[in-house]
């Protein structure tokens, strides 16, 4: 049977991997956009890219959701994570509407407030560690 200790921790787990991989797919999302400015796939392959961030950031919803609710955490990963998924819609609605002055930045936005995140759930895993030892 786990404990509510442990639930938390998994959840801290899954929201430390779903940030991950939504850095690692905002970071690959401008490498196939250059393969679609020079190849015949590209648009295909950026497409595929988009997908992916859209996933991962609603991955990162649903983590953050389960850090607040039944693991028994702040609220405030929450706002990040919504924000992020705001700006991950603002970002595809651009890039379907082929607007590439706001999209590119976007972009570069999008890619730093994940690191940002990563970060920061980061750190706290390491002030949990030394807090423990």
């Amino acid at each position: 049977m786990s404990t509510p200790t442990t639930t938390k921790q998994g959840n801290l787990m899954f929201l430390r991997v779903a940030i991950t991989l939504q850095t690692l797919a905002v970071f690959a999302a401008p490498i196939t956009a250059g393969l679609l400015l020079s190849s015949p796939s590209g648009r295909a392959l950026h497409s595929v890219s988009a997908y992916g961030v859209f996933t991962v950031a609603l991955l990162h919803l649903v983590a953050a959701i389960l850090v607040w609710r039944p693991g028994g955490g702040s609220p405030r990963p929450i706002l990040y994570a919504l924000g992020f998924f705001g700006l991950t819609l603002a970002q595809i609605a651009l890039g379907i509407a082929h607007v590439k002055t706001l999209h590119v930045p976007l972009g570069v936005l999008m890619f730093g407030v994940s690191v940002l995140q990563l970060s920061r759930v980061s750190a706290g895993r390491r002030t949990h560690m030394d807090a423990a030892a």
